[in-house]
């Protein structure tokens, strides 16, 4: 990314600017051009790995006290978070247009977070790949899919639509 410079925010301001929440195609005449669909997945990669770690090393602790924090993930996960959060810019520009409110909208993301986990699950158990199991869980689908994560794909979703997406669609990088 040498010689490129990021700007955000909403407005032009001693030389920073801040677009707007479209990753549609930019203004020809403005320097300043949105991150590319495969630099939003990379972030949206990124993104869903570290809270899962943290996840994982937060309930781990509270079940076994462990002050070590190890949480963990798996190589799987980077594509399957950047492109569950890369299509829900599309579901959230979506529900925001028909003015859904935040719960419905919640509601919304937490079935396609269920949906999303329920189709990569059963693909990576063809591969003999699956990283998890919920089997033990009282409330699974299959072992794929567990109704006592519901809370937290919410809190997910909230964290998802209000700062991640928000946020990287308005990341703007200045052309050469």
């Amino acid at each position: 990314m040498k010689g490129r410079k990021v700007a955000v925010g909403g407005r032009r301001d001693q030389g920073t600017v801040v677009g707007d929440e479209s990753p549609a195609e930019p203004d020809d005449n403005s320097p300043f051009r949105p991150l590319s669909a495969l630099i939003r997945l990379y972030v949206y990669a990124l993104h869903g790995c570290l809270c899962e770690v943290v996840f994982t090393a937060v309930y781990d602790w509270c079940s076994t006290r462990d002050k070590r924090l190890t949480g963990h993930s798996s190589m799987w996960a980077l594509p399957m978070y950047g492109s569950a959060i890369f299509f829900m810019e599309t579901l959230r520009t979506r529900l925001q247009a028909q003015n859904h409110s935040l719960p419905v909208r919640l509601t919304v993301y937490t079935l396609f977070i269920y949906i999303w986990e329920f189709s990569w699950g059963v693909g990576l158990r063809l591969l003999e790949a699956c990283p998890w199991d919920y089997s033990a869980r009282r409330y699974n689908l299959a072992g794929l899919v567990t109704l006592e994560y519901a809370l937290a794909w919410a809190v997910a979703a909230f964290i998802a639509e209000q700062h991640v997406i928000k946020n990287t669609l308005r990341i703007r990088l200045k052309s050469d």
